[in-house]
């Protein structure tokens, strides 16, 4: 089957505010041509860069995913890098009023629904399936990630946090496709324990109001008043991120990943790794 690549019907205008700035950040995703690949355009800078959502790009930031081109960056891509990915879209311009993309709840489903208020469409441009020829592995103490030939897109996560009464060890594996991602993984919201981002708050590092962008655990109870959305919600979380960063790769790819304790550094590393056991379909 001739697979086309896709972009949106029309624009769309959103904004939202960021999670560690506090930045009411408008947002506008823009259909672009075949081939172009997803980009986002810093509108409030004078020089107006692009920056290629490519793992190339990437660069270290704390606890979240973030793209540069020189000196310029846009952070904590990552929920909604998801949501492109999973919706198989391709092509797409992203405009942006600062240097971090909105946060609403912590999870990928506003982005999910904003895209399909906007719709996708089919271009005239083939899309390329990319396959992995060999297994590769990535590990780092008690962090672990693999990737496994596969003729689907599989991800199974493994979650440990034998220092949280509540979270212990979650367990989830899904194969991305648009169906799943909106019922099992889009809802599932970015997670954290209290006593982790207590110091963040005193340092300033975190402006947004954190019970409305994700879940917090502290001992054996949530702090959110409406509690989770899945008895495993947080596993859950983990699958997306691992959805936005390797959608850097900006192709359509497949594999298993098994991951174990892993984070965005780990994601990024693979990544850049996977990239070179690719080849066309």
């Amino acid at each position: 089957m001739d697979l086309k690549q896709k972009t949106l019907k029309k624009e769309v205008v959103f904004h939202g505010t960021s999670l560690f700035m506090g930045l009411d950040v408008a947002v506008r995703l823009i259909p672009a041509p075949p081939g172009s690949g997803i980009v986002f355009r810093r509108v409030d800078l004078p020089h107006t860069p692009t920056i290629p959502a490519q793992t190339e790009q990437v660069r270290d930031a704390v606890r979240c995913t973030k793209v540069s081109a020189g000196e310029d960056s846009v952070q904590t891509i990552e929920h909604f890098m998801a949501a492109v990915r999973a919706c198989e879209i391709d092509n797409l311009i992203v405009e942006v009023s600062g240097p971090e993309m909105p946060i609403f709840d912590g999870s990928s489903l506003h982005y999910v629904e904003l895209l399909d208020q906007a719709g996708v469409v089919e271009q005239e441009g083939g899309k390329n399936i990319f396959i992995l020829e060999e297994p590769i592995s990535w590990s780092q103490g008690d962090m672990h990630l693999i990737a496994l030939p596969s003729d689907e897109y599989r991800i199974s996560y493994t979650l440990h946090y034998p220092q949280s009464p509540y979270l212990r060890s979650q367990y989830y594996s899904c194969v991305v496709k648009p169906e799943t991602f909106r019922a099992e993984i889009a809802p599932c919201r970015t997670f954290t324990l209290y006593k982790e981002i207590a110091p963040l708050i005193e340092k300033g590092f975190l402006k947004n109001a954190v019970l409305d962008c994700g879940v917090v655990i502290d001992g054996d109870k949530v702090l959110n008043p409406e509690g989770v959305r899945f008895p495993d919600e947080m596993v859950r979380h983990k699958i997306l991120d691992i959805i936005g960063d390797f959608a850097l790769l900006g192709c359509t790819f497949h594999a298993h990943l098994i991951a174990i304790k892993t984070g965005h550094a780990a994601n990024h590393s693979v990544a850049k790794e996977l990239r070179k056991f690719l080849r066309k379909r």
